[in-house]
């Protein structure tokens, strides 16, 4: 590639001699000389104080280009028409100008251009227009290059670069334009040319006016219409648009954009991809694990911190660690960075400012455990402690490329991408030397440790052999290149077979290996990045200079690399499972056709987090087409080593757990990250030794794993496979499909489970019915297929059948018609973020079912069975809701009867609820059968003790038991409940209703009944409610409950003769697991502990409900009712002594009672 050069140009560079040709043109031989050209003007320019716009080498190896091809048109031109028209040419301009004239003109440019002998001064400029060159005048060789000259200043994409060959001086001082204006008139005489049929002059304009502001817009218009005729010449185009692409590259902006695989256009994607299928086969355990990734070292850190003790080795992880994720349901621990790693990776990233870095995890120097983790014998220790709880270990492997200072880089420096020159003459390497070996330096470009720029080489020297070679860092065209690294040469066959025997060395300790970066060695993308075809190339600066045809390519490397993998370590370590992290629309590829088992699926984790649902939803229905296999070998995640903490990107509300469902439900493997289920928001470097954010982990958003995500993870037996994977359509009650929507099921052995999930920030309604179309493969063929919810989910019957099933996100058992799934779906309301996952699909038929099914009216309820028993208890639970509602009771306790108001017999008030007590009590003896019990007379012991209770805050003062010693306590006890704390009056109101419901509670066999119609889980649920309505927590109602429930069965021992001593009652009390339960007994260090606060509670309640008891007993007189108060107090004195003396130890209690 040629160009011509100002001889001003020339001196002001000092351009080397040997880059001219005799014509005096300027040559590249190839992309490294223009690069040298271009380094050597912007070195002289960076001097300059008003620094000048760079030269960049791809345009001006364009421009060389473009005039080599002007060049070969024009010799085409000759031998078509015939030599004799450059003859002709020069004649004619010598008779329309003089030939005076004509001889000036090129005397002068000759003179601005000086050829290679007259610049040298071997010769003057008159003698080289004398002569000749290869048969034709230097006269008229001249003259062709003073059309080129031309053509480049009118040229307005070659301006920026005019210094280097401006024709102002010759336009002024001589006939050039007259002599231009001549080339051009006597061409339009002559016979067209081209694939156009133009005529010469014109042809040679056409780019330059098409594409005036772009010298690669030009080639591409020369690519495009003049292929055919410039040969050979095409490659170097090719090439040089490569070179162009190289220096225009944008940004490193990472992986890119997800997209959704187009199966039926392979073209589109596959490039040359052999569509075969290969699958590798599972073993049974791998369609089944669940991964967990930790960084190796800041993980031990944070054990550390944790256990309060060092924990720096792989074998000092507590069993407690692995035995909680196992109980989560993790089967799968990838620890990222077991490997030792590069030393000058390490003292990179210290120098860069990270003074306690270790080296990144993908700068290996060998692969073997890290002596800093403890070595073989920790990592042996791990993997059978962990393999004995389920959990198999994972390990990275980087096959792309090496640390800079790995043993491959010493021993086998020609297992590397490398150069005997630097690629950019602009490269400089005097930084430190990071080499450990001595013999051996190693340095880092210069510009690297200024991050002014991020070299694509290193350079690495041998002292002994005198050597210099600089090796490519590894890169997959999409960031910066990886500058710790040595890019593998996969063109070698020992490089190949080095790497699949450290392969398989790593597959006899690890049953999972995780290949980083998978896609960059496939033969598609490895020729793309370091070999690129002619036209594909630009992805790595330099690397267009290394273009190979596709032929040529595959004969350096004829097989993929990773089915040679696969295959071998299928044949030599079995039951190993490969995990693949591939992009780039490779992910089909790389499990059917190259047998991988997993590989990466990142549309998942950025389609779902930027809620493009429908994108998602078409990816998910392409597969299902292609081939469902793929699906069952993807591996979800919502976040990785190289991403955002899933904390960052899903936030920790519904949106989080939505997707995090849809994770732990489709088929394929799901992954979470490290911190991820803690909620820790730092993202953690490869380099990192230990987190830098003091985080702790967020116990809510841990325990809503607990609840909705891990028991999920332990179902992955039904989620796994594809075979039933059944997608649906959400159809919205108003019309059309909602694409924000994800409905799927799958199914095995007889088991089901139904996922609906809303991906948006907005409710939504309708229903679910039909699959859409799936790829179902024969014997023989394959066809497309669908399948109705009904069938997917396994249901059978009739119209009086009915299906139950169970919401595991929200704990809700729903039961519907079979006959209406059939017919209909199934219908949801879904409000933002809303997520479902049915499972336990059990079929029932029966009239109590369709009573049940009619009750609910399509509401999902907590217990099945116990709104079957609120239906045959809805006879009692119809009154009891009036009698308990909270404006009744209010009334019950304030509202003056007539007797109190005006001297009237009649109690309205009391009357009207005492007979809905009457005639839910009646309801209760219907369910627990025949007993010698009398609401009636219930009834009336309710009524007793109400009226006394409405009087209690008189009551204490009338009988002065505040000034005797001797009925203190119970006075105090009446102040709790009447004054300090009156909703403690409710919960004698409770009682005193509820302790009577089907007789008076004060006859045992009353009282059982009693107790028993209380402990229903409908009427404790009224209770609870209604007690949280007075004021009290759900805790504190839950407890107040229990106290209405154990007073209404242990109340009757003072009627006891004789009365039980303290001891005996205690012994009593504790039999009801309610009462136990009040008290808060437990077990601590193999101590009964219990509450004292509550134990204090129950005495206070206790001698409350004993004053009313007393006090309603046949309308005692003032004198009677202390009488029989004082014959109590012995026992309450003894509990409460004891008490002081137990320090709160419950057999500590019963001795000081003994």
């Amino acid at each position: 590639m040629e160009f011509h050069i100002l001889r001003s140009a020339r001196e002001k560079y000092q351009f080397d001699d040997l880059l001219f040709s005799k014509t005096g043109n300027v040559i590249f031989a190839n992309f490294q000389a223009a690069r040298q050209f271009a380094e050597k003007i912007n070195a002289f320019r960076s001097k300059s104080t008003d620094k000048p716009t760079p030269v960049a080498a791809s345009q001006i190896n364009a421009l060389g280009l473009i005039d080599e091809i002007f060049h070969l048109v024009v010799d085409l031109y000759y031998q078509e028409n015939g030599p004799e028209l450059r003859h002709n040419l020069y004649l004619e301009l010598e008779k329309g100008l003089g030939a005076e004239r004509l001889s000036s003109t090129l005397e002068y440019f000759s003179m601005l251009f000086p050829p290679l002998d007259v610049y040298k001064g071997k010769t003057d400029i008159t003698s080289y227009l004398a002569g000749e060159t290869e048969g034709i005048p230097n006269r008229e060789l001249v003259l062709e290059e003073l059309l080129m000259a031309w053509l480049t200043n009118v040229n307005p994409a070659a301006q920026p670069y005019a210094e280097l060959f401006t024709d102002k001086d010759l336009a002024a001082h001589t006939a050039y334009l007259q002599v231009v204006d001549g080339i051009q008139i006597y061409f339009k005489h002559q016979p067209s040319f081209g694939p156009e049929k133009q005529d010469l002059i014109t042809m040679l304009r056409s780019p330059a006016l098409v594409v005036p502001q772009s010298l690669s817009g030009q080639l591409g218009y020369i690519r495009d219409h003049w292929s055919e005729i410039i040969g050979k010449y095409l490659y170097k185009l090719l090439g040089s648009l490569d070179m162009i692409k190289e220096e225009e590259k944008a940004a490193f902006f990472g992986p890119g954009e997800s997209l959704v695989p187009d199966y039926a256009n392979r073209t589109a994607w596959a490039d040359g991809m052999p569509d075969v299928e290969r699958y590798s086969p599972d073993s049974d355990w791998m369609p089944r694990v669940v991964m967990l990734a930790k960084n190796s070292y800041v993980w031990l850190n944070q054990l550390s911190r944790q256990f309060q003790r060092p924990i720096d080795r792989l074998d000092q992880i507590p069993d407690e660690v692995l035995d909680e994720l196992a109980r989560w349901g993790f089967s799968g621990l990838w620890l990222i960075g077991l490997w030792e790693r590069s030393d000058a990776s390490r003292r990179i990233k210290q120098m860069c400012g990270n003074p306690d870095a270790v080296s990144s995890a993908y700068s290996l120097a060998r692969y073997q455990i890290a002596g800093r983790l403890g070595g073989e014998e920790a990592y042996q220790n791990l993997s059978q402690r962990c393999a004995a709880r389920g959990i198999r270990l994972a390990s990275d492997m980087v096959p792309n490329h090496m640390g800079i200072d790995s043993d491959w880089v010493y021993e086998h420096p020609d297992w590397f991408i490398s150069l005997d020159y630097s690629p950019f003459p602009g490269y400089t390497f005097n930084g430190p030397d990071l080499s450990q070996r001595s013999g051996v330096s190693i340095n880092l470009e210069d510009h690297y440790y200024s991050r002014s720029d991020a070299a694509v080489v290193f350079k690495r020297y041998d002292h002994g052999s005198g050597q210099t070679r600089y090796i490519y860092h590894g890169n997959d065209g999409t960031s910066m290149p990886w500058n710790d690294t040595a890019q593998l040469n996969y063109l070698n066959p020992q490089v190949r077979e080095a790497v699949i025997q450290t392969i398989l060395d790593v597959a006899r300790r690890f049953p999972i290996i995780r290949f980083d970066a998978a896609m960059t060695l496939t033969k598609k993308h490895y020729q793309r990045l370091w070999f690129p075809q002619p036209g594909t190339g630009g992805d790595i600066p330099s690397r267009a200079d290394f273009a190979m045809s596709r032929e040529e390519f595959d004969r350096a490397m004829p097989e993929e690399f990773w089915r040679e993998v696969v295959e071998r370590v299928a044949r030599e370590v079995p039951d190993t499972l490969l995990l693949a992290e591939a992009f780039w629309l490779m992910e089909g590829y790389f499990v059917r056709s190259l047998g991988m088992h997993r590989v990466y699926n990142s549309a998942f984790m950025n389609m779902l987090r930027n809620e493009e649902n429908e994108k998602y939803r078409q990816l998910i229905k392409n597969t299902l087409v292609y081939d469902p296999q793929i699906l069952k070998r993807y591996v979800n995640f919502m976040n990785n080593p190289d991403e955002k903490t899933a904390v960052e990107q899903f936030g920790k509300g519904d949106k989080y757990f939505g997707i995090c469902t849809v994770m732990a439900t489709l088929p394929g493997l799901p992954m979470f990250g490290h911190g991820q289920i803690e909620g820790y928001s730092e993202k953690y470097g490869m380099e990192y030794y230990r987190p830098y954010w003091d985080e702790q982990p967020d116990q809510d958003l841990l325990h809503r794993h607990e609840r909705e995500i891990f028991p999920l993870l332990h179902r992955r037996w039904l989620f796994a496979d594809v075979s039933n994977f059944t997608l649906y359509d959400f159809y919205r009650a108003s019309g059309g499909v909602d694409e924000d929507v994800f409905a799927y099921s799958n199914a095995v052995g007889g088991h089901a489970g139904l996922v609906v999930y809303n991906n948006r920030f907005s409710s939504t309604a309708g229903w679910i019915k039909g699959s859409v179309p799936f790829l179902e493969k024969g014997a023989e063929n394959a066809s497309l297929s669908s399948r109705e919810l009904g069938n997917a989910l396994g249901l059978s019957g009739g119209a009086t059948d009915y299906v139950i099933f169970r919401d595991y996100t929200h704990q809700l058992t729903y039961i519907r018609p079979v006959q209406e799934v059939f017919e209909r779906g199934l219908y949801f309301e879904l409000q933002a973020y809303q997520c479902h996952v049915f499972m336990d699909f059990k079929i029932v038929r029966g009239r109590e079912y369709e009573e049940l099914n009619r009750f609910l009216g399509g509401r999902g309820v907590p217990d099945l069975d116990a709104i079957r028993r609120e239906i045959a208890l809805g006879p009692v639970l119809f009154p009891l809701r009036k009698l308990l509602a909270i404006p009744n009771l209010e009334k019950l306790l304030t509202q003056p009867t007539q007797t109190e108001s005006n001297g009237s017999e009649s109690e309205d008030v009391i009357e009207g609820s005492l007979q809905w007590l009457t005639e839910a009590g009646y309801a209760a003896l219907q369910l627990t059968g025949p007993i010698a019990c009398s609401p009636e007379a219930g009834k009336h012991s309710a009524q007793l003790l109400i009226t006394e209770l409405r009087k209690l805050d008189k009551a204490q003062k009338s009988l002065g038991l505040a000034g005797m010693r001797s009925t203190a306590r119970f006075a105090a006890a009446l102040d709790q409940v009447s004054r300090i704390d009156p909703r403690f009056k409710f919960v004698m109101l409770l009682w005193s209703l509820l302790g009577n419901l089907s007789g008076p509670q004060a006859l045992p066999e009353c009282a059982q009944a009693n107790r028993r119609t209380l402990d229903e889980a409908p009427i404790s649920r009224l209770l609870i409610e209604t007690l949280t309505q007075v004021g009290f927590s759900d805790y504190e109602a839950y407890k107040q409950a229990q106290a209405v429930k154990w007073m209404s069965a242990l109340m009757t021992w003072p009627s006891q003769d004789p009365l039980p001593s303290a001891a005996a009652l205690l012994d009593h009390w504790l039999g009801d697991p309610q009462f136990e339960n009040y008290i808060e007994v437990n077990t601590y260090n193999d101590v009964r502990w219990y509450n004292k606060e509550k134990f204090d509670q129950m005495l206070t309640l206790q001698q409350a409900a004993l004053f009313l008891q007393s006090a309603s007993a046949a309308q005692a007189s003032t004198s009677k009712l202390v009488e029989t108060l004082l014959t109590y107090k012995d026992v309450f004195a003894q509990l409460e002594e004891a008490a002081q003396a137990s320090e709160y130890q419950l057999d500590k209690l019963r001795s000081a009672l003994a």
